[in-house]
This record gives C-alpha cells, sequence and structure tokens, in this order.
C-alpha cells in the first residue's frame, strides 16, 4: 500500500534531495505557465490576428466590387461530386451584367458549383476586371481569429510541457546521483556485515 503526503517536497525531511526541491519549484512554475501563461499567449495571438485579418478585410472590400449577375457560359462537364459551401467548389464561367449609363459587359467569374446558365449569381471582382473571391467578412475574420488564438495558446502549453519533460529528466539524472552519493557513503556500513 502506498501513502502519500502532500507536499512533501516542500518540507524538511532527511530523505528530500535538491533536486526534489527544485522539481517542486517546476511544478510549480509548470502549473501557473498552463494556467496563466498558455492563455494570455492565446489571448494575445488572437487579438494580433483579429487585427491583421480585419485590416486585410478592409484592403479587400476597398479593392473588390460585387455585381449580380446571369450565367451565360457553358458549366463544366464534369462538376465536382463532393457538395459543400457556397464557394467550396467554385468554378469559373462567363457571367453578364448590365452597368447603368455604361451598358452591358460580359467577363469570366467564379460561380458556385451547381450554378447552370441563366441563374443569377453574385460575383466579385477586383480593378481590373478580374474574378476573384468575395472578401472575408466578419464570420471569416473571428474563425481565423479563434484559430490562431488557440493555436497559440496550444503552441505556448505544449513548449511548457516539453520544458517540463526536459526539466524532469534532468532532476531525475540529478536525484539518482545524488542517491548514488548518499549509498557510496552509508552503503558500506549496511552491506559489511553480510560480506
Amino acid at each position: 500500500m502506498r501513502t502519500r503526503v502532500r507536499g512533501w517536497r516542500w518540507r524538511q525531511n532527511p530523505l528530500r534531495r535538491k533536486s526534489d526541491v527544485v522539481e517542486a519549484w517546476i511544478a510549480l512554475a509548470v502549473a501557473v505557465l498552463l494556467g496563466v501563461g498558455a492563455p494570455l499567449v492565446g489571448a494575445v495571438a488572437g487579438l494580433w490576428a483579429y487585427g491583421q485579418a480585419r485590416s486585410v478585410a478592409a484592403v479587400e472590400r476597398a479593392e473588390r466590387h460585387m455585381v449580380r449577375a446571369v450565367v451565360v457560359g457553358g458549366t463544366p462537364d464534369q462538376l465536382p461530386s463532393v457538395q459543400g459551401g457556397d464557394r467550396a467548389h467554385a468554378y469559373e464561367t462567363n457571367v453578364r451584367w448590365t452597368v447603368p449609363g455604361q451598358g452591358t459587359k460580359t467577363a469570366l467569374a467564379r460561380v458556385p458549383a451547381g450554378t447552370r446558365t441563366g441563374d443569377v449569381v453574385d460575383v466579385w471582382f477586383d480593378r481590373q476586371g478580374h474574378g476573384v473571391a468575395p472578401p472575408p467578412d466578419d464570420i471569416a475574420v473571428w474563425q481565423h481569429t479563434v484559430t490562431v488564438g488557440l493555436c497559440g495558446a496550444g503552441g505556448a502549453a505544449a513548449v511548457v510541457l516539453l520544458g517540463h519533460g526536459v526539466v524532469r529528466r534532468v532532476a531525475l539524472s540529478h536525484r539518482l546521483a545524488e542517491w548514488e552519493q548518499e549509498w557510496a557513503r552509508t552503503g558500506p556500513d549496511w552491506t559489511r556485515g553480510r560480506a
């Protein structure tokens, strides 16, 4: 039967070694880093990613414009077999729309899979008139923010746990060396009668 005594590494004890005290302090530091440090790193990374994603989205919104157009080109012979979101499997085809005061325009644009000739779709163009993906919306910005924040917190936790594993291995080797030195001093007294 094994008995656990809480906090034994902190108390004065003849069996306690320096490596036990170091390991106890390291365990406390790891607990603080995992409880406070990793979430803080995740929050800072998330805030940074949020600012970056919002600025990229604002730039793309300024550079791109949406038009409602009619699909006039043919659909591809082989549509993707996996069905996803509206833009998950977009393909390019010719679309036509009317610009007030300039007449009708036709261009190549990305349309969602499953779109047929004659369907009305929203398409996005850049300043040069090339069909592009829509700019990220608020949901995409928040998804990016949460993903970067979670990856930052997870990465920080992984670094802390990896460092803790290395320190524990070093502490164990020091502890074994200390025990070996103690045994070298006391071992002859224990084994003298048996030899």
